[in-house]
């Protein structure tokens, strides 16, 4: 129920309300890339677009049926879409692969293992103690 100085909003279509959503998203990305090549900071700016995003989420605290959580879930929907790229360049590139093969699993088995770890830790330093 809305206080009776203000009226009601009329429920928008789910497009728009994705399509709104989606722009935010783009809007904090944008940010970040312009910040970073801006001041430039040697992180990537979706890194930066994506911290902005979080303050933003925590200062506003967005309701269930926001446009952005809208957008989100709808982009996590289809998220294996995104991973079409990923494997049409390592197709591309599979002598190189195949070349520096064993670079690459050792990378992938480092970073996994220190991820692990981070992750161990992280949840250890969270969790109140008569839980762990």
């Amino acid at each position: 129920m809305t206080p009776p100085n203000r009226p009601e909003r009329p429920l928008r279509p789910a497009s728009v309300v994705f399509l709104d959503g989606l722009l935010w998203l783009l809007g904090f990305w944008f940010v970040g890339e312009l910040v970073v090549r801006t001041l430039d900071v040697p992180v990537p700016g979706a890194v930066v677009g994506m911290l902005g995003l979080f303050v933003g989420l925590r200062l506003r605290r967005p309701g269930p049926r926001s446009a952005t959580l809208s957008a989100a879930d709808g982009l996590l929907a289809h998220l294996q879409l995104l991973f079409i790229p990923a494997g049409v360049g390592i197709v591309a590139f599979l002598a190189v692969v195949r070349d520096d093969a064993v670079p690459i699993v050792g990378a992938l088995l480092a970073s996994w293992a220190i991820g692990l770890v981070v992750v161990g830790w992280t949840v250890t330093l969270l969790l109140p103690r008569r839980e762990r």
